[in-house]
């Protein structure tokens, strides 16, 4: 079986689920904060890599033979689809002013983005492939460069509000 039908679940939790419970974030989650200096070239790597995992996903194979990779793929893969499904759920109701802080969002700031790494190498482990994995890695470390930009994009925007929560909330666990 090829990697790509682990993409089905993850597209639709990541766009048919926010869909479903509020169309008006399906704009707000594609939204990028503007970028500056290096941040540019870390948001055309974080694009490539995404294109990466999605192509490479069509030409590998699954391994369902019991063995750690499956095991802890599995783990992964699951764990990363529950907290995504977790993230969007929080992320489709945010406060009045549009700052999500409920739900997930109270524990690291940037769950989604957890949950895509943690699902990617699970698909990756569950594929068994280097190629998967060097784009999830490209993928991961360009993403810490997309966040820093919205976290000063969120500062610009909700102003004390969101140095409180900065306070309150890690960035990643």
């Amino acid at each position: 079986m090829y990697g790509f039908v682990l993409l089905l679940p993850f597209l639709l939790i990541r766009f048919g689920l926010l869909s479903l419970l509020n169309q008006e974030a399906v704009p707000r989650a594609a939204y990028f904060a503007p970028v500056r200096g290096g941040e540019r070239v870390a948001y055309w790597i974080y694009q490539v890599s995404n294109a990466g995992i999605f192509l490479t996903l069509f030409f590998v194979k699954i391994f369902a033979a019991f063995s750690w990779h499956l095991v802890l793929g599995l783990i992964c893969y699951i764990g990363g689809l529950g907290l995504c499904a977790g993230s969007i759920a929080s992320f489709s109701s945010p406060d009045e002013t549009g700052l999500n802080t409920n739900g997930v969002y109270g524990i690291p700031r940037n769950p989604m983005c957890v949950s895509y790494f943690i699902c990617f190498i699970g698909m990756a482990l569950l594929t068994r492939s280097w190629i998967l994995f060097g784009f999830v890695a490209a993928f991961q470390i360009s993403a810490h460069w997309i966040i820093l930009s919205e976290e000063r994009w969120c500062l610009e925007r909700f102003g004390a509000a969101y140095k409180q929560y900065m306070k309150t909330a890690r960035r990643y666990i």
